[in-house]
Order: C-alpha cells, then structure tokens, then sequence
C-alpha cells in the first residue's frame, strides 16, 4: 500500500506573486459560485467574471471546469493539513491520540460547515455528485499517518496508514450520512461517529 502521489490539477503553476493572487480569486469565484449553483452549471466564464480576471487567465491555468475544481479539492486538503497541524501544535503533544483524533474531525466538521464550496467538493470526491473516487482518501490517510506519527513521536508504518485509511474512509461515508439528515450535520451521528472511530484506532493505538 504505497503513498498516493499529491495531484496536481494545474496546467501552468504561478511564478510571479500577481499570478499567485490571480489563481487565488479563481479558486474562490470557483468554491463561491459551487455553493450557489452547483457544478453542472457551474461555467469556466462565469468563475472569470465572478474572479475579475478574462478568461484566458482560467484557461492559462485550467483546461476545463473539472481541473478547476480538482485544483479547488488540493487546495482543500493543504488547508485542511495546514489547520491540524496548527490545533497539534496548540496541544504539544497533550492527550494522545484521542487529541489528535478530535482535532481531525472537528476541523473537518468545521470545513464542511464553513468553507466555500467545500460541501460538494471536499477533497475531491464527490464530482460528479455521488461520485466515490478512492484517490483523495488515500491522500487524506497519507497526510494524517505522517500528521499522527509526528504527534506521537512514532514511525509512521505500513500498519498505521492501513489503520488510519480504514477511519478516512468510514468517517467520510457517516459523515457524510450526518450532512444529508442535517444541514448542519446531525449532532447524534457525528458522535456516534467520534466514538467508533475513537473505539477503532483504540485497538491500534492504545
């Protein structure tokens, strides 16, 4: 089970600073207007016009809408990395794993709640709508095994990135069920998923 190598959905990455700004009003127009119209007709034309820039500058960077919001689903994921490891940080190795586990999962909640585009995007998943992609959990387990070893100051292995793939993908299918009964995330499914989870890695990391 090797790691999954990171995607990589643009076709020209930005050099200058401006470029940077360019494609970063892009990928929000895109997330923005993912909440607002959906994907099927969501149109490389009107993320231009919603980001201020022609539309040669979304071509530069995307060949199709698709590719947008595959580079929307990496952008995703880093930031989510970049929030674990920033509540990891706050917690200096307090709690074990149990901490890390909160950390994890709140902070995909809160994504999901609050970011732009992120409901039907995620990590990457989900275009088309329904769509079950393997790919992005592999990413998503690769970023957490190096994530949860660094906390615990182990060696991350074979053993653990199977472990952790295994919760990816259960806690993306139930958290999931919880959105779908609740806009918000029906509060009694996501606790009973912090508690199966926290019973899985239990087995593993106790």
């Amino acid at each position: 089970m090797k790691p999954v190598p990171q995607a990589t959905s643009l076709r020209r990455a930005p050099v200058q600073r401006r470029s940077a700004e360019r494609l970063t009003r892009i990928l929000d127009a895109c997330a923005d207007l993912l909440d607002e119209v959906g994907y099927d007709a969501l149109s490389t034309r009107a993320v231009a016009q919603r980001a201020g820039v022609p539309i040669g500058s979304v071509y530069r960077f995307f060949g199709n809408k698709r590719a947008m919001v595959d580079a929307l689903a990496e952008r995703n994921l880093e930031r989510y990395t970049e929030r674990v490891t920033h509540r990891l940080a706050e917690a200096q190795g307090e709690g074990g794993w149990r901490t890390a586990l909160d950390a994890m999962l709140d902070e995909y909640l809160d994504m999901k709640r609050t970011a732009p585009g992120f409901s039907l995007v995620d990590f990457g998943n989900q275009i088309p709508v329904g769509a079950r992609d393997a790919e992005p959990n592999h990413r998503v387990a690769d970023r957490l095994t190096e994530l949860l070893s660094a906390y615990l100051g182990r060696e991350p292995d074979e053993a653990l990135r199977r472990t952790l793939l295994i919760a990816v993908e259960t806690a993306d299918t139930l958290v999931h069920l919880a959105f779908r009964v609740s806009p918000e995330g029906d509060e009694k499914i996501i606790a009973e998923v912090r508690e199966l989870l926290r019973a899985y890695l239990a087995r593993a990391l106790d």
